[in-house]
C-alpha cells in the first residue's frame, strides 16, 4: 500500500536539515520502501519540507518509517502528515 509522508520544516531550521541530510538519505536507501521523495522549496529555493511516497504494508509501518526518519529524530519538522495515497498518473 502506498502512503504519502508530507512534512513541513520548522521556521529557520534549514541548518538542521543540512546537518542531517546524509543520515536521512542513508535511511531512505537502507529501508528500501521509498518510491519517490524530494524536498519542498521556499521562495528562495531553499528546502523547507519533504514529500516522501512509501510502499509499505499498512499505516502503522508508514508511521513507524516517518517516526524513525533522522530528520524527524533531529526535530526538523513543524508537522508531519501520513496519508494513504493512490497513484493514478505516472
Amino acid at each position: 500500500m502506498k502512503f504519502a509522508v508530507i512534512c513541513a520544516d520548522k521556521a529557520g531550521a534549514l541548518q538542521i536539515r543540512l546537518d542531517n541530510r546524509s543520515e536521512h538519505l542513508a535511511y531512505i536507501e537502507a529501508t528500501g520502501v521509498v518510491e519517490q521523495a524530494g524536498p519542498f522549496l521556499d521562495e528562495a529555493d531553499d528546502m523547507c519540507g519533504s514529500l516522501v511516497i512509501l510502499e509499505v504494508s499498512d499505516m502503522a509501518a508508514a508511521q513507524a518509517w516517518a517516526d524513525n526518519d533522522p530528520y524527524a529524530k533531529a526535530g526538523l519538522f513543524e508537522n508531519v502528515s501520513v496519508q494513504p495515497w493512490k497513484r493514478v498518473i505516472g
